[in-house]
């Protein structure tokens, strides 16, 4: 089913970054535990760099440290798989209307 957003998909965080295209992006979805640098790095490296993306954080992985770290790095959504699909576009609504 359509909701009406534009997907895009990366294979990782570091292919994410050589886009040339990001400028357009107004929500990123990560993993906690992606190849290479991890979903809660990525988020991160977009504070550090001044970015306006907003993310929201997925994990099968979670206890309480971890959605602390990833809250206070900005997150503003933090999802245990498995979730429902409602709950994901509730988080990508909130995303993009702070964004």
């Amino acid at each position: 089913m359509s909701v009406g957003f534009r997907v895009e998909t990366f294979e990782s965080a570091e292919a994410f970054l050589e886009a040339i295209h990001r400028d357009g992006i107004g929500c990123v979805v990560l993993d906690v535990r992606m190849g290479g640098m991890s979903g809660l790095d990525l988020l991160r490296h977009l504070v550090a760099t001044g970015s306006r993306i907003r993310a929201i954080i997925l994990t099968a992985h979670a206890d309480d440290e971890t959605r602390r770290r990833a809250l206070e790095a900005g997150a503003v959504a933090f999802l245990e798989k498995p979730f429902q699909s409602a709950a994901l576009l509730d988080a990508v609504r909130t995303a993009l209307a702070s964004a």
